[in-house]
């Protein structure tokens, strides 16, 4: 094929990709729009909705794929690769980048978003005194929940892996990770619960009076030591996630290394300090900077068994407070920018450790 040829070939191709991208948008839109203005069932509309998920995603790949062919070999080559992580990264930058750039932009704004105030907001939320105990709550939050999530996920996964009723044992560890935080939540407004003046029906209070002690208020009255009581559920939820990561990793340490230490002399705390723990230090970071990123970003636990008060306020719960409730959209957007900074770093420093092990 020649030159001139090659290039006409090139130009209905592209005419042909272009007809076949407006076509996609047409009738995905159009679909979009009838399932928006839809009078059906609930039960109908979502299965139909399930129905063009599937369907619609497979004809959209199918057919940017065949109109990707029509370009001779070379250019088919190159561009197939973002034929198929194209439609991922736009959605990703239409659910993800477009609102952070909006909060952004809102941010400096004044509460209605009618006058621009610069910095005002950001300079505002360093001397709220909410927000002081905001960011202390945060912190305890990564501390606490992190170090004890990384420190008991690791212990019993030492442990497990040494017993007999190893798949047992970590079934019930990690069983709380099938569960979301609002019903862990929920499940712990139960174990905590305290009414004054009455018969207790909480399960921590039950076994307190057992024991000969007075009910308390947990997560009300013992303040700020209810932070704590809060950061239990966390550990309770993400000790398995830790668990199951680690123990594929210690799994991972050649035996021939362990026997030579133990031949050796070397006792078995000294083999999980100077071997085991220098071999996954990579998988031990990843994982604690996955539990920062959750916690740092906690808020399901806090709004459902406290709602934010008794000084359990985090980060989280006060930008719902102020966006949603008190809708203060500058200030409420300002406090989510201060959120995604604070989380940033540890995702960058995640994503290198992730390059580092080859994940990229």
């Amino acid at each position: 094929m020649n030159t001139q040829a090659k290039k006409n070939f090139s130009l209905k191709a592209a005419l042909l990709f272009v007809v076949v991208l407006l076509l996609n948008i047409f009738v995905h839109g159009a679909i979009f729009m009838l399932f928006r203005d839809s009078t059906l069932n609930p039960l109908l509309t979502a299965l139909f909705a399930v129905i063009w998920g599937v369907a619609g995603v497979y004809l959209l790949y199918l057919s940017f794929s065949w109109a990707v062919e029509q370009f001779p070999e070379q250019i088919s080559r190159r561009m197939l690769p973002y034929v198929f992580i194209g439609p991922a990264v736009l959605l990703l930058g239409w659910l993800l980048v477009l609102p952070a750039l909006r909060t952004l932009y809102l941010s400096f704004f004044n509460a209605s978003s009618d006058k621009f105030v610069g910095l005002g907001n950001y300079l505002a939320i360093f001397s709220d005194r909410l927000l002081a105990t905001a960011l202390r709550n945060n912190l305890l939050w990564v501390f606490v929940g992190t170090l004890a999530c990384v420190a008991l996920g690791l212990l019993i996964a030492i442990l497990a892996d040494r017993s007999s009723y190893e798949r047992i044992a970590k079934s019930i560890i990690f069983m709380p990770m099938a569960i979301s935080f609002v019903a862990a939540g929920v499940i712990w407004k139960f174990v905590y619960y305290y009414q004054p003046g009455t018969e207790q029906i909480g399960l921590l209070n039950a076994i307190v009076i057992a024991l000969g002690g007075e009910p308390q208020a947990w997560v009300t009255m013992l303040q700020p030591w209810n932070n704590f009581f809060l950061i239990i559920i966390l550990i309770w939820m993400q000790t398995g996630f830790a668990m199951v990561i680690f123990s594929a990793a210690i799994k991972g340490v050649p035996d021939d290394i362990l026997e030579a230490a133990r031949v050796d002399g070397a006792g078995e705390i000294r083999i999980f300090f100077r071997i085991i723990i220098p071999y996954i230090s990579t998988t031990l970071l990843t994982v604690t900077t996955t539990i920062i990123v959750f916690t740092l970003k906690i808020f399901d636990v806090v709004m459902v068994m406290t709602g934010g008060q008794y000084d359990t306020e985090v980060v989280a719960t006060q930008f719902y407070r102020q966006f949603f409730m008190y809708r203060n959209f500058g200030y409420g957007s300002t406090l989510a920018i201060v959120l995604l900074i604070a989380v940033l770093p540890v995702i960058y420093f995640n994503l290198r450790q992730i390059r580092k092990q080859g994940g990229f």
